[in-house]
């Protein structure tokens, strides 16, 4: 028997989350079984955790978007036991049962080894997030960064607190978004060089062009705050979109695509192909200051969950929540 958060859904529609025994029959098909040691807490996991925000389909349900975790039995050969593992996406903790549970059955194909210079515990506190943050990093430099400030949307947040600090350990000077004030302090530790209101990003403009002020974006907002950082990127600069904090709609034009060259980057992290993966959590193992990423890190247990989820969806969650799957 293991513990794990299990999500039911009672006659009248409503979901309930609390920590149950279960039994290795009752997990799902799947090639690998792993030990789950560690675990964090996503904007999806808060969806998972309560309404389930058309996320998840079948109950109960073990939510848990990505885990971290010792390979325990394995019919693939990639794998054998004893073996450290990662993993995200693949619509794990949304479709099928994810990282909530002291074990996980998954596939192969699903699984990435921990690379050397990171521990499992190391590799949550990255998380989906942070594997996110890579890949946008990654999208920026494929296509060039241009002299200035890169600025982050969302920074306090998971994907904006590690962006952050990768792009400052990379020589970058950082531009920090935040609608907190109160974490501008904790932006700095990370490699922020400066601080940006959110209300100064927040106004919609009828200008299509302003300043040229970024030499590259990641945003984790999206909406109205997107289509205004547009107009305000370098000639040929780019912008890696993570998110949609602040709405699914881009209220923009295409003038700063045509006369400035812009580009807007959209980066999936559930689909990734393998070698993908691979090659950002070798960068994040390489480029990521774990000294810094320690700083980030939020301690949390299976039974802590349940407030987390509600704490996450109101965007009151700040670096990386890692939840101790192993001991909870």
């Amino acid at each position: 028997m293991f513990k794990a958060l299990v999500v039911n859904k009672d006659d009248e529609g409503k979901t309930h989350a609390a920590v149950e025994e279960l039994s290795l029959d009752q997990l799902p098909a799947g090639d690998v079984v792993v030990a789950v040691e560690y675990s964090t807490v996503n904007y999806k996991d808060g969806l998972c955790i309560g309404p389930g925000g058309g996320l998840v389909r079948n109950y109960p349900h073990v939510p848990g978007i990505d885990f971290a975790g010792t390979v325990e039995t394995s019919d693939d050969p990639r794998y054998a036991a004893g073996d450290k593992v990662v993993l995200t996406g693949w619509r794990v903790g949304e479709a099928h049962w994810g990282g909530y549970g002291q074990k996980a059955r998954v596939k192969a194909d699903w699984l990435v080894p921990l690379p050397k210079g990171l521990d499992t515990r190391q590799a949550m506190a990255v998380g989906t997030a942070g594997f996110t943050a890579m890949l946008a990093v990654m999208a920026l430099e494929d296509h060039g960064i241009k002299d200035g400030p890169v600025l982050v949307t969302g920074a306090a947040g998971g994907v904006g607190s590690v962006a952050t600090a990768i792009l400052a350990n990379l020589g970058h000077q950082v531009a920090a978004v935040t609608g907190r004030p109160e974490t501008g302090a904790y932006l700095e530790s990370l490699g922020a060089s400066q601080i940006v209101a959110r209300e100064e990003l927040n106004e919609t403009t009828k200008r299509p062009l302003e300043a040229e002020t970024w030499g590259g974006c990641i945003d984790a907002v999206g909406g109205e705050m997107l289509a205004r950082v547009l107009g305000q990127m370098k000639y040929g600069a780019s912008v890696s979109a993570v998110g949609l904090a602040g709405g699914a709609g881009l209220p923009a034009t295409v003038i700063p695509f045509l006369l400035r060259g812009v580009n807007l980057l959209g980066i999936d992290s559930v689909m990734q192909p393998f070698e993908a993966r691979q090659r950002a959590w070798q960068r994040i193992a390489t480029n990521l200051p774990l000294a810094k990423l320690e700083d980030m890190i939020v301690p949390a247990t299976l039974a802590d969950l349940s407030s987390l989820g509600r704490d996450i969806l109101k965007g009151q969650v700040k670096g990386r929540v890692v939840v101790d799957v192993a001991g909870s």
